[in-house]
């Protein structure tokens, strides 16, 4: 079985739980193991609070989920300003913040960060099931 969903979301802070939830129906449904999945939900949060915290310029954003129940492919895709996607490397051990671009490299798979000023972002990750 698989599940392919296409999101346009308001670039509003209650789209990050909404999709969330998705996620986790998602891979509910499909069996997927919880640490798994748990490490999707924690990368897709961050992707997703970074654009609506950060997407200076962008109305909404997509995300696109496929899920199969043997991988899982997530883009989080904005026409904001940009940023930086070599930034976020490694957050101070005290900081509060700064840490979600680093969170999303080490729970995914095969992360990819695109930006350019003025046509937007993507964020592609995926993780795959044993």
């Amino acid at each position: 079985m698989r599940m392919s969903v296409r999101l346009n979301l308001p670039l509003e802070v209650d789209s990050v739980p909404a999709v969330r939830r998705l996620l986790r129906c998602a891979l509910t449904i499909l069996r997927v193991d919880r640490q798994a999945g748990t490490d999707l939900e924690i990368a897709l949060t961050e992707a997703c609070a970074n654009v609506v915290k950060h997407a200076a310029g962008a109305e909404k954003f997509e995300v696109r989920l496929d899920v199969a129940e043997d991988r899982c492919s997530i883009d989080v895709v904005d026409d904001g300003a940009g940023f930086d996607p070599d930034g976020g490397t490694s957050p101070e051990a005290t900081s509060e913040r700064g840490r979600g671009l680093f969170l999303i490299r080490a729970l995914g798979e095969n992360v990819r960060m695109h930006s350019s000023p003025r046509t937007g972002s993507l964020i592609h990750f995926e993780k795959s099931f044993a």
